[in-house]
């Protein structure tokens, strides 16, 4: 116990502020993108052909940040004259159309159903399903427990068993392996649940897509509630989502 004591004086306090004190994230973070509609035509097809997720209609001068890897070739292929990624990490949203944007979002706190924050907002117990992600979003997720984040000082946990869950949070493309554990594990969570959708593979099969191996998007098998796009999404993201959504 004077071992932990003591460790825990010559640390310090570790946990972040949030959401009381803002956080700012590196210059080199990509997060929302704010895309010019005065941008040149040239500019702007040379930027959708350079998207390797066909993410950008040149037309609609829109992005689909549910396809959106982030990785930022758009941005760079024409220095930053029609899409330039921001540092604002507040992405996630409740309807999958409000992901193909012009650089604006939906309030999500506005758009959350209020049932939600009625029955979870106190308490939210989530079980993470991988269905057959790359670990790049599971181990963002994971961050989330650490002393710097910490989700369960908000009444969030994730747990073992779908049993004992209030919904389930899904990363991967859903290969056709993991479908029928997913469908299993959404039948074995109780009523009322949720669910939420994480990182553009379970927002639209990612890299995968058009592959006969894979659903290209969850919402095709399951009502999501929350879409949360990134590649990974950032623990801040997450963290505003589950924040602003439930609670």
């Amino acid at each position: 116990m004077l071992s932990i004591l003591k460790n825990r004086f010559e640390q310090g306090y570790r946990t972040s502020g949030y959401p009381k004190t803002p956080v700012c994230l590196p210059a080199r973070y990509r997060g929302r993108p704010e895309l010019n509609m005065d941008a040149p035509v040239d500019v702007i097809h040379a930027c959708a052909d350079v998207c390797p997720q066909e993410a950008i209609d040149p037309v609609a001068k829109t992005l689909d940040m549910g396809r959106c890897m982030f990785c930022g070739d758009c941005e760079r292929i024409a220095d930053g004259r029609f899409v330039r990624f921001t540092q604002n990490y507040e992405i996630a949203v409740a309807k999958k159309t409000d992901l193909v944007t012009k650089g604006t979002l939906p309030d999500l706190a506005r758009h959350a159903k209020q049932h939600f924050k009625k029955y979870f907002g106190r308490s939210l117990q989530l079980r993470q399903v991988s269905a057959g992600g790359c670990n790049a979003c599971e181990a963002d997720l994971n961050v989330l427990s650490t002393p710097f984040f910490d989700l369960a000082r908000f009444g969030i946990n994730f747990v073992a068993s779908p049993r004992h869950a209030d919904g389930m949070v899904v990363t991967g493309p859903v290969s056709r392996n993991m479908k029928t554990a997913l469908l299993q594990t959404y039948e074995a969570i109780p009523e009322p649940k949720v669910v939420i959708a994480a990182g553009c593979c379970a927002l639209s099969g990612g890299p995968f897509q058009g592959s006969p191996e894979i659903t290209e998007g969850l919402d095709r098998l399951l009502p999501v509630d929350l879409f949360i796009p990134g590649c990974p999404p950032h623990p801040m993201t997450h963290l505003h989502a589950l924040l602003s959504f439930f609670k």
